[in-house]
């Protein structure tokens, strides 16, 4: 006789937030900054997608595997998701990003003289524009790549969690080959936000210039995140919508 099912509390779900966002941020970022070299871009891309897909099988159903804001606002703006509950969401995933990055810092104290300074003065592997930008893209560019780049990314992630429509099996395989590509198309441009969880979280350390742009790699995702919700509701799911639910499972 099979035990019955408990569903995770709020608690669960906001940890398996924290626990996603920071593997994606360590991972990634980890191999940006120490590996970047060697792997270059293509390998820094493929590193977004392989966290993201290991995220997403341990802790996807727990919380859904959000591990974004834009994503948890493209959910809502969808109605696979309540408003009600993003706000501890986005503050999971923040920290989530920014105990990575941290941790990234430490690992860096301990690393050969000047490494951490270099990386620190380089941006930390941050978002920018302009002179920041990996190949000299302005701010109009950033914030293009960024709606559109994200937009496509939530349309993917509704698409493939669809209840009726979607493939739950290879759901995590298809959200991460995605962000793989978003980040070949877009690193070169400005290093690749889509997920202002990571943005914050290497712009902590990437001192004033990263700082100073990081609005745009906050507002831009959000609202491409946000189009592609309401985009995807009145396209593919017009009909009134079953009551909403805690999270977007990814299985």
């Amino acid at each position: 006789m099979s035990e019955p099912h408990t569903p995770p509390s709020t608690a669960n779900k906001l940890v398996a937030e924290a626990l996603g966002t920071f593997l994606l941020v360590f991972g990634s970022i980890g191999t940006a900054l120490f590996a970047g070299d060697v792997v270059g871009w293509l390998g820094v891309s493929f590193a977004f997608g392989l966290t993201l897909l290991a995220g997403i099988y341990a802790w996807g159903g727990i919380s859904g595997g959000h591990f974004n804001p834009a994503v948890t606002f493209g959910l809502a703006a969808a109605g696979r998701f309540s408003w009600r509950d993003a706000p501890g969401y986005i503050v999971a995933q923040l920290v989530g990003g920014a105990v990575a990055t941290t941790l990234l810092v430490l690992i860096g104290l301990f690393g050969p003289d000047g490494w951490l300074t270099n990386a620190q003065d380089a941006g930390f592997a941050s978002n920018g524009f302009g002179a920041h930008s990996p190949a000299g893209f302005g701010i109009g560019a950033a914030i293009i790549a960024e709606v559109i780049l994200t937009g496509i990314f939530v349309m993917v992630i509704l698409g493939v969690t669809n209840a009726k429509r979607g493939n739950g099996n290879v759901a995590g395989l298809s959200i991460g080959l995605t962000l793989v590509f978003i980040h070949l198309v877009s690193i070169p441009i400005d290093n690749t936000s889509v997920n202002p969880a990571r943005s914050i979280a290497t712009a902590i350390y990437g001192g004033v210039d990263a700082l100073a742009q990081l609005w745009v790699f906050i507002v831009f995702p959000l609202v491409g995140g946000l189009l592609a919700g309401w985009l995807h509701r009145a396209l593919f799911e017009p009909a009134e919508l079953p009551p909403l639910r805690s999270e977007a499972r990814v299985r």
